[in-house]
């Protein structure tokens, strides 16, 4: 399982009416990682950030998410570090 956790993003700050969060999407030239495992945190009844949760239930499912981590981190200049 892989979790996302985002303080204070960025869809919070349009000043209209957010909407519901419907899911988590990776998408690159392979296609799209989808989850619907998505919540958001409230701090006094404000926005304060969201958590995604992606999980992986087969080695093709790992293989496919550590080819789209790979590419994003060298696409954003990220450091990747396998342990």
């Amino acid at each position: 399982m892989a979790i996302f956790r985002f303080d204070q993003p960025s869809v919070f700050d349009s000043s209209g009416e957010v909407g519901d969060i419907t899911g988590f999407y990776m998408i690159d030239e392979e296609g799209v990682l989808q989850s619907v495992d998505v919540n958001a945190k409230f701090v006094n009844g404000k926005p304060s950030g969201i958590e995604a949760k992606y999980i992986m239930r087969t080695p093709r499912d790992w293989d496919r998410f550590m080819r789209f981590v790979e590419r994003y981190s060298d696409a954003n200049g990220l450091q990747f570090i396998k342990y």
